[in-house]
């Protein structure tokens, strides 16, 4: 199992990044249209904000999922008993973005929703007409005014010895959406789980666009789109005592849109949110 390292200006890039996908459930991106420099500045600050009181001002919602999430309420991941080791902070155009971080990060979720929404497209193309068949509906159609697609602000604090036993500052995990933008972290750490059981090191090197398929994908394509398990190990010596900054952006399509029979986005959220013990 090997992740494809994909040039976003190759004339096959689509079928390189479609086939990666099918193969492994991620694919990393190079020569993108994000620049680094706009991803660094997001990174510094949301880190002060995260280092700030003012975020206790930004509380989630229980009701409409936004704001901050500190370590005591962030996920559990779905069959693990310790929270996971981060806290994060949820940006939806129309919910609450403290001030002075409203227009870059806004701005950065316009430009990677855009992307994703090409990448999509890109996947939607290279589809066998007999798995696009059981889409209720395209794909890039599914993602038209959604309203639900999430910008997820991520702090991994350091870490203190102090941490329960086995916590991880991100357990083995599935997304819940289509697609899931991650530009390379500040430090590595994110890892997915091969066929065979092992865990790969994603590449991540600092301009690098890690792309990774949900379960919304594997559940409207029945399966043919993997959602591969991955997870954030923690670090040790001096990386253990620094911060870890990533910036997913979560595809999501309307909630009324059908993915199978057993499921529409809404109510496939519904029950994911209530399994993270995030929302009763």
């Amino acid at each position: 199992m090997q992740v494809s390292v994909v040039d976003y200006r190759a004339a096959d890039a689509a079928e390189q990044f479609t086939r990666s996908l099918r193969d492994t459930g991620f694919a990393v991106l190079v020569n993108h249209p994000i620049p680094q420099t706009q991803v660094e500045a997001i990174y510094a600050d949301w880190l002060a904000f995260f280092d700030g009181d003012a975020k206790r001002d930004y509380a989630f919602s229980v009701d409409t999922q936004d704001g901050w999430f500190s370590t005591q309420v962030s996920e559990t991941a779905k069959g693990h008993t310790e929270k996971d080791l981060k806290e994060y902070y949820h940006v939806y155009p129309w919910g609450r973005i403290p001030t002075a971080l409203r227009r870059p990060t806004l701005d950065y979720y316009e430009l990677a929703t855009g992307l994703a929404a090409e990448l999509l497209g890109w996947v939607e193309r290279h589809t066998p007409a007999e798995v696009a068949h059981h889409f209720s509906e395209p794909l890039s159609g599914m993602i038209a005014e959604s309203r639900q697609t999430l910008l997820r602000v991520l702090r991994y604090p350091p870490l203190t010895g102090a941490e329960p036993a086995g916590a991880l500052r991100a357990a083995p995990h599935e997304d819940i959406n289509l697609l899931t933008l991650l530009p390379a972290a500040n430090a590595p750490g994110l890892q997915v789980r091969a066929r065979d059981g092992a865990w790969l090191d994603v590449p991540c090197d600092f301009g690098m666009l890690i792309v990774n398929i949900g379960d919304m994908l594997q559940e409207a394509s029945r399966g043919y789109f993997p959602s591969t398990t991955h997870r954030v190990v923690n670090p040790s010596g001096d990386a253990a005592r620094h911060s870890r900054v990533s910036l997913p952006l979560f595809l999501h399509p309307r909630p009324e849109v059908v993915l199978s029979e057993r499921h529409s986005a809404g109510s496939y959220l519904a029950e994911r949110l209530r399994e993270l013990g995030v929302k009763p």
